[in-house]
């Protein structure tokens, strides 16, 4: 597996070898021993998910407070989503950056998304699936999210209609939101 920084520290974009020959290919999705080696430090996950999404259905920007914060290795088992994360930390020197990348099944990219950012993606083919392991259970009364179309966050998602939920829709700007706890 190799490992690349993004600008955002602590965001990881973590690249699966993988194997192909006659019969097809193979993959080592998730290995904890190489996981923990890669980022540094050991991560319980104790939640996956996953979700099928159309064309166009954006989901997020979500986060959970502590003490029900959660760090999530996402990566797509079918289509394509352009992923967004933004970093929350209030210590951070990037608070307040968000970082963007395609996540499809042809380089079967994963993003290691730590407590502290909020993140959403964009389904960029129908019937797509996307995966992430979870740190932490979800709990509805810590889970918080971010206006996807923020102007102070200036992401460019190459939609101006895309479909979501009402409460994605309703969410708070990162102005009007709750601030990420300093640890």
């Amino acid at each position: 597996m190799n490992v690349l920084t993004t600008p955002l520290p602590g965001l990881l974009r973590l690249l699966p070898t993988r194997y192909t020959d006659d019969r097809g290919s193979f993959i080592v999705t998730f290995d904890q021993r190489r996981f923990e080696a890669a980022i540094g430090y050991p991560v319980p996950f104790v939640q996956d998910n996953e979700s099928t999404s159309s064309k166009g259905v954006l989901r997020g920007l979500h986060f959970q407070l502590p003490p029900s914060a959660q760090g999530k290795l996402v990566h797509v088992v079918r289509g394509s989503v352009l992923d967004v994360c933004v970093d929350l930390r209030p210590d951070s020197p990037t608070l307040g950056r968000h970082y963007k990348q395609v996540l499809d099944t042809v380089a079967n990219e994963q993003l290691w998304i730590p407590p502290g950012f909020a993140h959403g993606f964009l389904a960029l083919e129908d019937d797509t699936i996307f995966s992430y392991k979870c740190s932490g259970y979800y709990d509805p009364s810590a889970e918080r999210s971010i206006r996807w179309n923020d102007p102070e966050l200036a992401i460019e998602w190459g939609t101006s209609a895309p479909l979501m939920s009402p409460k994605d829709a309703a969410a708070p700007a990162f102005a009007d939101g709750p601030r990420w706890p300093v640890t």
